[in-house]
């Protein structure tokens, strides 16, 4: 196979360190530029700091074993990865280029490498849209970086449900209280916590909805009814039943519900926790710990003034709607419950460090954490503490995500074989009938 240059783009960088080693034997370009606007993120705490400093590191140690701007190569059977030489790259810009803007400038690096190396192909690798579109505008050969994805498809993501076809006195014994275990057959490809509905296969609209814990063990039923509701929010469909039988399930310590917007996982999530930590009933936990990334447009939680409290409001806005929901809009119950600690709000950013015990944890809109960051979150939890990732797949603002790269989805696959923990998809919308039609035809 034929030699490629690659002119590798910010972007990749700061949602993949270790792309700098991926391209096997072909040579890796890297404007000056990029270091640049790499040296602007390795403050940040997060994954995009994370990989930043990252990748600065392993060119400190290129760095140490020769010249970065003749070209270094790593080790046998690698190409090599070079730093282009800047003084040229702004000066020689095409008519239609900027050289005020950091992307015109990288482009610039990449028409030189592709003038320097006619017999070779030069392809600028980016996860960013539009800069692969202008590069392609320019007569440059662009292609994405795809980072490891959770799944092939966001369509293939477990969703924490199955049917199952069984003979109809299953059924009827299911409902007379009788211990049923699933056949070797029958249980082939379920796994730990999945929900099922059983499907008569006499009688189609005979069915049993229940949850399947292990081969050995006998099918779970679903509760139906929870009488001694502080606050009366009750699921209203069978996926929010589910979500309720996770949520008060003491040996299931991490769950994750996807669902569209209105589909109620938040309102799910926070009533089981409100209950279990602060309601009439024996407490579970000591407190409530909620947060949900940041995703500002340019500037991050310090630029904001006030306290962390004041500064996390316009982000947690939604949770402050389902909280008030769950009490009555009571918001005095609210400010006496922060007040005494028994329900925090934390930003992320100050979550690394920490070790959280005796808590309900609630992470909502999870979809736009890294697989890092949630990886993060998950190994600061301690003993009796119950952690809640909540989020929809198809709402990501992170652009260092996507659909099957998310950290919401990895936590869904990865540990969908365990039996610490439970996920169930929302299918339907509870908001009201207008959002429920909006959401589908919009």
């Amino acid at each position: 196979m034929a030699k490629k240059n690659y002119v590798i783009d910010t972007s990749v960088f700061l949602s993949n360190a270790d792309a700098l080693f991926a391209f096997e034997n072909n040579d890796i370009f890297i404007p000056l530029k990029v270091l640049e606007e790499v040296d602007k993120h390795k403050k940040r705490q997060d994954a995009v700091g994370f990989h930043a400093r990252k990748i600065i590191k392993h060119l400190d140690g290129l760095r140490e074993k020769g010249s970065l701007v003749k070209g270094i190569r790593p080790e046998k059977g690698m190409g090599i990865i070079k730093v282009c030489d800047p003084s040229r790259d702004a000066s020689n810009l095409p008519a239609s280029l900027d050289n005020t803007v950091p992307d015109h400038i990288i482009l610039a690096s990449a028409l030189r490498v592709q003038s320097e190396w006619e017999k070779r192909k030069t392809i600028v690798v980016s996860r960013d849209i539009n800069m692969r579109v202008i590069a392609n505008s320019l007569g440059l050969e662009s292609e994405d970086y795809i980072t490891a994805q959770a799944v092939d498809d966001a369509d293939k993501l477990y969703d924490g449900f199955e049917e199952v076809l069984v003979d109809d006195q299953i059924i009827e014994q299911f409902y007379a209280g009788e211990e049923i275990i699933l056949d070797e057959e029958q249980a082939l490809g379920l796994f730990p916590n999945q929900f099922l509905m059983l499907c008569s296969s006499a009688n189609p609209k005979k069915t049993a909805l229940c949850c399947y814990k292990a081969p050995h063990l006998p099918l779970k039923p679903t509760k139906q009814k929870y009488p001694n509701i502080s606050w009366g929010i009750k699921p209203r469909n069978k996926e929010q039943a589910f979500a309720f039988d996770l949520l008060f399930d003491d040996d299931i310590p991490l769950v994750t519900l996807i669902g569209k917007a209105g589909s109620g996982k938040t309102l799910m999530a926070i009533a089981a926790g409100m209950e279990q930590a602060l309601g009439m009933g024996p407490k579970k936990y000591s407190r409530i710990i909620i947060s949900r990334p940041v995703q500002p447009l340019g500037k991050d939680i310090g630029f904001l003034p006030g306290t962390m409290e004041e500064k996390m409001l316009p982000w947690l806005k939604p949770i402050q709607d389902n909280l008030q929901m769950v009490v009555g809009h009571d918001k005095t119950m609210l400010q006496s419950f922060m007040e005494k600690g028994k329900l925090e709000v934390e930003a992320l950013t100050y979550i690394r460090g920490r070790s959280i015990s005796n808590a309900f944890v609630i992470i909502d809109e999870a979809q736009n954490l890294t697989a890092h960051e949630v990886k993060t979150i998950i190994t600061r939890i301690g003993d009796n503490t119950k952690i809640v990732l909540t989020g929809d797949v198809e709402q990501i603002d992170n652009i260092y995500t996507n659909e099957t790269s998310n950290g919401l989805a990895f936590a869904v696959e990865k540990f969908k074989t365990y039996d610490l923990s439970g996920h169930i998809t929302f299918k339907r919308g509870e908001r009201s009938k207008l959002a429920t039609l909006a959401a589908k035809i919009l």
